[in-house]
């Protein structure tokens, strides 16, 4: 509670020294004899070690362990410890009594140090020819500079949340605080800014891992780590076009329905949502729509959700606007269960910033993905495994299951007599299959970020201002984008062959609480998982 990570080179390399030596220890442990649980942690933790591993020993950027924001970029428009330490002090930094206060300003104190570790990564990096696109410089030098100018305030990032937090407690804590972001935090903050500021003097638009230095291998390792799996990019690009066509299929459907018949189904699918009602009013009465209108929907999900589960998690969950200075750079919303003892609750973080990326056709399904069943109803399921499995994730299983979780939503009747709804669900879907080529298509085939955002408009039917955020990540996250529809095609797969093994015997309830009750995993280790299951079902 009172400590940050370091971020420093050294930082870097003691984890790395740590990792190793963790990989070491568990191949030399025996499995025979243990219970499948056990043999499962076993693997997953040797995965997630190796994965890390082989992404540390590429030149520059991040390699997480067990998660699944890696990028060649240490600080840029979504990643860094300028948006990370706001948005932890906010959400997650507990402020009940004195100790917790004096603990959030012992972690504004390790702030300064973090920026610097990243500040001489990032300098290495460009020493090594690592530079950024200058599109996501921009925007990562026009967020960190309104974070500086609020940096010290009383109502901003890093001062706010304690003001807040801490206005019964008896102490000088918003003077403390407000020193220590002005006299130390600002000015890390200033020689970030000045180091990014020397990158995009020699930044060019080229928008692809493609030309950079061993930027192959890194999106090679960034696939890998995203997908779980060793596909290539040509065999993700053939994919991502095959669901495409299916999903705009099913699309065009529903937009003749509603009496949208010229035009291309991506054209149609951008006018059905400038019709009257679809839409919320801007400013702050819109964003309160927004909220109340994702709040329905969660709450509308719940009493049907025992139709899909044998054992219910809590679903504690609370949606709060992300952090101002996070909403430029940051997608429509993302979100994650709370503590393990429940005293903080799962997040869903709504990008608040532009009321009109949301609209009545997208949300549902944002809220199903992010929240219920997806993110942070999965998550709660993962904290009843031991605290290291509660911890690893990967990415095709984690998206892989968020996307699964709008489908559950779909066949638990959410879209009935609603096809503004289904219409976004299709959308979603079909946003998921482009990120296959647009991910693939930067990084592999050498597209410009127009390229990009013109193939993705024009398949998904999304709005530009949706698509420049959704296009700028996929170029500080290579190979992220992917996990989402390998994984749900894996779950898919393995439903429809526990359907056709185990005939009458099988129920839905039972497969997904197999997949969620085995945690976070990699694909070939949720294929064994299922297995198990129906092995079990089969004996039954």
């Amino acid at each position: 509670r009172r400590t940050l990570e370091d971020r420093s080179p050294a930082g870097v390399a003691a984890r790395q020294r740590f990792l190793t030596d963790a990989l070491g220890e568990l191949r030399r442990q025996p499995r025979t004899g243990l219970d499948p649980a056990t043999v499962t942690s076993l693997a997953v933790a040797e995965s997630a070690f190796r994965t890390a591993l082989d992404g540390m020993a590429l030149p520059y950027g991040v390699a997480t362990i067990g998660d699944w924001r890696n990028t060649p970029y240490a600080v840029i428009q979504n990643v860094g410890a300028w948006l990370d330490v706001p948005q932890m002090l906010d959400g997650d930094q507990p402020v009940r009594d004195r100790a917790d206060a004096e603990a959030y300003l012992a972690r504004l104190a390790a702030t300064p140090a973090q920026l610097d570790g990243e500040t001489v990564r990032i300098r290495r990096a460009r020493e090594q020819g690592l530079v950024p696109p200058s599109f996501l410089l921009d925007k990562t030098i026009a967020g960190m500079t309104r974070t500086i100018a609020e940096a010290a305030s009383i109502d901003g990032p890093f001062v706010g949340p304690l003001a807040r937090k801490a206005a019964s407690i008896a102490g000088d804590w918003k003077r403390r605080a407000a020193a220590i972001a002005r006299a130390a935090i600002v000015p890390a903050l200033e020689r970030q800014l000045a180091e990014l500021r020397a990158q995009r003097a020699v930044a060019t638009d080229a928008a692809g891992m493609g030309t950079r230095p061993r930027g192959a291998e890194w999106y090679a390792w960034g696939l890998r780590a995203g997908t779980t799996t060793r596909r290539t990019p040509a065999d993700l690009h053939a994919m991502g076009r095959a669901r495409l066509a299916d999903l705009q299929a099913q699309m065009d459907v529903i937009l003749r329905s509603q009496g949208l018949t010229q035009g291309s189904v991506a054209e149609r699918a951008i006018a059905f949502q400038k019709r009257p009602g679809i839409g919320f009013p801007d400013g702050d009465e819109g964003r309160r729509q927004i909220v109340a209108y994702m709040q329905g929907r969660i709450d509308a999900i719940r009493p049907r959700l025992p139709r899909a589960f044998r054992r219910l998690a809590r679903g504690n969950l609370e949606i709060r606007r992300m952090p101002l200075a996070q909403e430029p750079g940051a997608p429509a919303a993302y979100g994650g269960p709370g503590t393990i003892d429940g005293r903080v609750p799962g997040k869903v973080w709504v990008n608040l910033g532009d009321p009109s990326i949301h609209n009545r056709v997208t949300i549902p399904d944002l809220v199903y993905h992010e929240g219920i069943p997806g993110h942070v109803w999965q998550g709660e399921y993962a904290q009843a495994l031991p605290l290291i499995r509660s911890i690893l994730a990967f990415n095709a299983y984690s998206e892989g299951w968020a996307l699964y979780a709008e489908q559950l939503a779909d066949e638990l009747g959410m879209y009935e007599g609603d096809p503004a709804g289904r219409l976004g669900y299709l959308m979603g879907l079909a946003w998921r299959a482009v990120r296959l080529i647009v991910d693939t298509g930067i990084h592999a085939q050498g597209w410009s970020r127009d390229k990009a955002l013109a193939e993705f408009v024009a398949a998904t039917g999304l709005p530009r201002s949706n698509a420049e955020s959704e296009v700028d990540r996929y170029c500080a996250w290579p190979g992220q984008a992917c996990g989402y529809e390998v994984g749900r095609a894996e779950i898919v797969a393995l439903r429809g062959r526990a359907q056709a093994t185990l005939g009458s015997r099988y129920d839905l309830r039972d497969f997904d609480q197999a997949v969620v009750d085995g945690g976070n995993v990699p694909l070939d280790v949720l294929a064994g998982n299922v297995s198990r299951y129906v092995e079990g079902a089969r004996a039954t």
